[in-house]
């Protein structure tokens, strides 16, 4: 008998396996991936295979329903040991004959409790709200050659979906087609990493000429990509496009083709975009689980008092009733009068006595001690936020507090650990010089001018362009990812004529001045259309066809193009950072650039290097059969494309160097100034250059006047670097008196954190000011977490504002976000956020000071005020011959811990400014010893 795919259960089997073994050769070692039909349409052979089944679009931010709100609070609530507490007090006192009413334990007990309840149930209906905004937003979706308006909740995976100009994207898209011919459009991300420049997508070639609903009924394709992960700058899948079961062609995919949710279109009139990630698979949504729990020291350390109170309690109880048979046994007192006489001492009544004395003694736990601190912390934050000197009036921004849990740690911050550009510096680059084939220029009123020997008088002006200056030009205008706009919009193929009105937009600041030197210098780039970049220079307009762009993300150190030139020729053009650019370059002003880019560090300027290298026909179609197969890749693409990369960025001829001046924020250096006074340590992690970083540590404040500078840098091996580092540890041993600076390198960090943490850990302690340059952004967390875990146990906290410092961030005890200009991500995953740094200085000298001290003093009033309370009762006992009875009366025991001694000290830990906030930060050594002050 012939089976086939439907008989039965026997058929589901054999469909099950057929479709086991077609993505078992189809994946082959890359598992970790799901296959989409675009448009729900099987591919011609595989029309009865099950499609895989994926999350709704339904997106859930709340915590709780209307149905499990209650267990799944209460749960909650009892995990904490003072409610477990209270809540155990109360079942033992309806168990046992207790000695005063169970109102007194279940009346405060209920009423914190509630209260919480209705706190976390009116914050969670209004995530319910915003959910629902969300999830019934109107979209379109394709069904069989038709547009459908749909809720968004109701897109699934497999949908081919239409979004206009100016709409949000419902999920996470690949996109299909765009009212651009040329298979492009343009998107903001603000909300997701808060960049508002534009940034270009584009589709498949294969796809791109698919622009109405009707065309993709006759559409059939499948997309093979990676599982969902948090990652925004990564995306790595192909699609297959079925023309029949012979003809088929295969695409490779990239975040370039990934339009993610919550990202919004822009200058484009419509997309078509088929959904791969939907509802809490989403980068967004995964993104919004980034932050982890966590703990305030002060938290901690009211653990360990409630646990010492409670071994407190059991010592107590244990006395109280061992006196009581005691007082029984003794001939002369004997049981007192008012009491029944019960000679015998059983199990059962030992049990019961110890119980009574449980009931009499539970009070010095205090059940009030949480809510207020919720309370305390909840409306102290709100201070943060309303406070009119932290107010940014250039970007109209107020400081930011997305976690009350941690207040007080911002009056206990030991180590600071801080990025330097966009940080202490304004993220804004404006060219200054250049070097161009061993000669230094700078740019003067808008020209090019020689740098003289003498520096007297005014620079040379350069007014025409050759040789090296010309290639050097066009290679800076060429060599980037700007997005042009005439006139307030994007500039089209036709409307060249018009140059004043030229404005440029990058991702990357260094990028943006580049592009605007060269305009102004006469290099005026207008655009790139069809792959194809317009450039007008000597008074001519050009064209250089974009063959390829290399790079891949944030953490590569260069970026190249392939482009070829109207006379055919073919090159590469790289610009990077001078440690990964002049290692690969094999001619050029070597030495002399070198030296040039030692310079303008020195000054403190950004530098870049440019490079060039001219590739035969017969090069290029390898190069471009390597990068095509690379970026096809499954498994490994990222690494497979980076050594792609490498290995074509080599050989190059080097033509020049560039400096970009950043310059400091204002305060930068007085807040730094005032952090020392104040006993925190600042680390300064940059990935600039060693010479630069130095400078701008100096020009900050980082490093003062009088500081001995160690370096340990340049280290190549593990043996090498343990030399230097004794070296170091020996002279700090002979004079620990002296102030020392520390200067380490990214290269340096992996021998020192993986071999040599002890002795580095030990150096570091003994250094006032460490910087460390060339760093990754995953080295960052790596020294924070160094120090964290440390011996000295010590509260960290680290600022940042850009994607590359959220690790950083997220590691430390205190979290600290710098609204800038490289989007909102640091800021989203931090705990506090401000858009200056100065703001740092009052945050943590005058908010975190009261914070601490407000805090501290209300968790030891809890405390003290309860043993208060207990000690009259305990003494009481051995007046009534440890009888069990009760010195208060059940009204005052219910209502002690709530009115009588809970608000007093909630409008003191609300507004007691024990000193002046001008006084705080005028003596900065007053954050060091917050508890002298009393």
């Amino acid at each position: 008998m012939k089976l086939k795919s439907n008989d039965g259960i026997f058929g589901l089997k054999l469909k099950n396996i057929h479709r086991f073994i077609r993505k078992a050769s189809s994946r082959k070692s890359f598992s970790l991936s799901r296959t989409v039909f675009v448009g729900h349409k099987h591919p011609p052979g595989s029309e009865d295979e099950v499609e895989e089944r994926f999350p709704d679009n339904i997106i859930v931010t709340s915590k709780y329903t209307i149905w499990n709100f209650i267990p799944k609070n209460l749960y909650e609530q009892f995990r904490r040991i003072a409610n477990f507490y209270f809540l155990c007090i109360a079942v033992i006192q309806l168990s046992i004959n207790s000695p005063v009413s169970p109102l007194t334990s279940l009346a405060p007990l209920v009423f914190v409790v509630t209260i919480t309840a209705v706190k976390q149930g009116y914050e969670d209906w209004l995530r319910h709200k915003a959910d629902r905004i969300v999830n019934h937003m109107h979209v379109r979706v394709i069904k069989n050659g038709k547009i459908t308006r749909t809720k968004s909740q109701n897109i699934q995976v497999g949908d081919i979906v239409k979004v206009k100009s100016d709409e949000e994207f419902p999920c996470d898209l690949v996109m299909l087609s765009s009212s651009n011919t040329e298979g492009v459009c343009y998107i903001t991300t603000a909300n997701l990493d808060g960049e508002t420049n534009l940034k270009v997508h584009e589709c498949l070639p294969e796809t791109r000429d698919y622009q109405t609903a009707e065309s993709f009924s006759s559409f059939c394709a499948s997309i093979e990509c990676e599982e969902p992960t948090a990652n925004l700058y990564t995306f790595i899948g192909r699609m297959t496009c079925y023309k029949n079961i012979q003809e088929t062609s295969v695409g490779s995919l990239g975040p370039v083709n990934l339009l993610l949710k919550g990202a919004r279109l822009k200058n484009t009139n419509f997309i078509y975009g088929c959904c791969v990630y939907s509802g809490p698979e989403t980068k967004l949504s995964l993104n919004l689980n980034l932050t982890y729990n966590k703990f305030s020291t002060v938290e901690r350390s009211m653990n360990k008092f409630l646990i010492f109170f409670l071994v407190l309690l059991a010592v107590e109880v244990t006395l109280a009733t061992g006196m009581k048979y005691f007082y029984q046994n003794d001939p002369v007192r004997g049981i007192p009068w008012y009491l029944p006489v019960d000679d015998s001492i059983s199990a059962k009544g030992v049990l019961s006595d110890l119980l009574v004395f449980v009931v009499l003694f539970n009070y010095i736990i205090p059940i009030s001690l949480y809510v207020t601190i919720e309370m305390v912390k909840f409306t102290g934050s709100l201070f943060l936020t309303w406070d009119a000197e932290l107010y940014d009036s250039s970007s109209n921004e107020y400081a930011k507090c997305n976690s009350s849990d941690l207040n007080e740690e911002l009056g206990q911050v030991q180590y600071l650990f801080t990025d330097k550009t966009g940080t202490l510096t304004e993220n804004d680059m404006v060219f200054r010089h250049c070097s161009i084939d061993s000669i230094k220029y700078t740019e003067f009123s808008g020209m090019l001018c020689k740098v003289s020997e003498s520096q007297e008088g005014n620079p040379e002006p350069l007014f025409h362009y050759v040789g090296a200056v010309e290639n050097f030009l066009l290679a800076l205008a060429v060599c980037n990812t700007v997005q042009t706009f005439n006139n307030g919009s994007l500039s089209q193929l036709n409307n060249f004529h018009n140059s004043s009105n030229l404005e440029y937009h990058a991702s990357s600041p260094d990028e943006k001045a580049l592009v605007d030197a060269c305009w102004r210098l006469g290099v005026i780039l207008h655009g790139v259309f069809n792959d194809t970049y317009y450039v007008t220079f000597k008074g001519k307009l050009h064209k250089f066809e974009r063959l390829h762009i290399l790079e891949f993300d944030f953490n590569r150190k260069c970026m190249s193009v392939i482009i070829r030139n109207e006379e055919g020729n073919i090159y590469l053009l790289c610009k990077g950072a001078e440690s990964t650019v002049i290692s690969k370059c094999v001619s050029g002003p070597k030495i002399e650039t070198l030296a040039h880019v030692n310079d303008y560090a020195l000054e403190g300027l950004r530098v870049l290097v440019v490079a060039h290298k001219q590739l035969s026909e017969a090069e290029f179609q390898n190069v471009d059969i390597k990068i095509k197969t690379a970026r096809a890749e499954m498994v490994d693409r990222e690494q497979k494309v980076l050594r792609v990369f490498d290995e074509i960025e080599q050989n190059m001829t080097l033509l020049g160097a560039t400096a970009v001046e950043d310059r400091l924020q204002e305060g930068v250096y007085d807040t730094l100034s005032a952090l020392k006074e104040a006993g925190i340590k600042v680390w300064v992690l940059t990935g600039d250059k060693e010479e630069t970083a130095i400078n701008v540590s100096y020009l900050s404040g980082h490093f003062q006047k009088g500081m001995e500078l160690l370096k340990l840098v340049c280290q190549r091996t593990s043996s090498q670097c343990h030399k230097k580092l004794n070296k170091i540890k020996v002279l700090i041993e002979k004079e620990p008196l002296k102030n020392y600076a520390l200067v380490v390198d990214g290269h340096t960090l992996t021998f020192l954190l993986s071999e040599l943490r002890d002795n580095f850990y030990k150096v570091c302690c003994q250094c006032s000011s460490v910087l460390c340059c060339r760093m990754s952004p995953i080295q960052k967390a790596e020294i924070v977490k160094f120090i964290k875990n440390g011996s000295e146990k010590v509260v960290t906290a680290a600022v940042g504002d850009g994607a590359n410092d959220v690790s950083m961030i997220q590691e430390a005890h205190v979290g600290l976000g710098i609204i800038g200009k490289e989007g909102r991500q640091a800021v989203r995953c931090s705990d506090f956020a401000f858009a200056r740094f100065r703001f740092l200085l009052r945050v943590l000298l005058v908010h975190g000071h009261y914070y601490y001290i407000r805090i501290s003093t209300l968790v030891q009033y809890f405390f003290y005020k309860n043993i208060a309370f207990i000690i009259p009762q305990a003494y009481f006992a051995s007046y009534s011959a440890f009888s069990s009875q009760p010195i208060y009366h059940s009204f005052y025991l219910m209502f002690y811990n709530i009115f009588f001694t809970s608000l007093p000290i909630l409008v003191f830990g609300l507004t007691e400014q024990h000193l002046s906030q001008k006084l705080l930060l005028n003596k900065p050594h007053l954050y060091r010893f917050p508890l002298f002050l009393f």
